[in-house]
């Protein structure tokens, strides 16, 4: 995949802080492809996931939250690769009538795209995820019972999967936050379904993603704001999942692509604390802070480097880079 003549960037927008441009259902894909036809690019899973679709394509390679960190530190490289075998977790707490849904889009997708799915595991016990939203317009949660979810990701893996697809029962979140479908506010799901990759990711050393499933499959007939929408025409957003996992890098501690190939890593303005931030201007990759991509944090250039480069908006990154 990757060409030595061809740029490597990093296109990233972190989940549930109420991100205005890639905090609903991949409202950041159109901007992500656009930079992938300059650059090659890797994505957080959020960038590109958007229920029933996925912005994702062969340029770019899909990365969950703590492994980009870990490859941003140098720990791991992450090995190109295509049409990964895919296992799916599913939590035991779904009932049949949703697991059945999903088990459909499950072979759907298979079907469709030829993505070699190697079939599923049940945890043994209810996951019990939990999340909350802070007046702060802070996405969070707690998992109760994260080990039967490692024992059904390493059978998976006994199985031959390359990657994990995790799917977890969620309350409905509607009432958290209304604005949501109105393209506004924080995603009330997404800083849990983050603990729930990251921990799959630090424990096996593989690619994940997670995707939600409540007991209410129904799809709503309500206009709802563009940004939103792909989650308002699907009963399932596994496919979404499955399409980036099938082309996520293998991470790996020798070969493939280090840090040290980045040549610039693009994020909203003021969400910044972070290790990738911190770990590209140590190293001196250039980051670039998008203004008119805002946050529910306040963690802006002035707080972190003044070797960061603030760019009005995604149009006139594109053009620096």
């Amino acid at each position: 995949m990757i060409n030595e003549k061809e740029k490597l960037g990093v296109f990233i927008v972190p989940t549930g802080i109420g991100a205005s441009v890639g905090g609903y259902a991949g409202d950041a894909s159109v901007w992500a492809r656009n930079f992938s036809k300059k650059a090659n690019l890797i994505v957080n899973p959020n960038v590109v996931n958007a229920g029933g679709f996925s912005g994702i394509n062969d340029r770019m390679l899909y990365v969950e939250g703590f492994s980009l960190d870990e490859f941003f530190k140098g720990n791991i490289n992450l090995l190109p690769s295509n049409n990964n075998k895919i296992g799916i977790l599913f939590d035991k707490a779904i009932p049949q009538d949703v697991l059945n849904v999903h088990i459909n889009t499950m072979n759907a997708v298979k079907t469709v795209y030829g993505i070699d799915i190697i079939g599923y595991e049940i945890t043994e016990e209810t996951v019990g995820v939990e999340f909350t939203l802070g007046e702060d317009g802070i996405s969070a949660g707690n998992v109760l019972n994260e080990t039967t979810m490692l024992k059904a990701a390493k059978k998976l893996l006994e199985r031959g999967a390359e990657a994990i697809a995790i799917v977890c029962l969620f309350e409905d979140p509607e009432d958290m936050n209304e604005d949501y479908a109105s393209g506004e506010g924080t995603d009330p799901v997404g800083g849990v379904e983050a603990v729930l990759s990251h921990y799959i990711s630090k424990e096996l050393m593989v690619p994940c993603a997670h995707s939600p499933a409540f007991e209410d499959y129904s799809i709503s007939s309500e206009i709802v704001n563009p940004k939103s929408a792909s989650e308002y025409i699907t009963p399932t957003f596994l496919p979404c999942i499955l399409l980036g996992l099938s082309q996520a890098p293998k991470l790996v501690k020798h070969g493939g692509i280090s840090v040290n190939d980045v040549d610039f890593v693009v994020m909203p303005c003021d969400s910044l604390g972070s290790t990738p931030v911190f770990e590209s201007v140590k190293r001196g990759i250039p980051v670039y802070a998008v203004k008119e991509n805002t946050t529910a944090l306040n963690i802006t250039k002035e707080k972190v480097s003044n070797k960061i480069i603030e760019v009005e908006d995604y149009a006139s990154c594109l053009e620096l880079i």
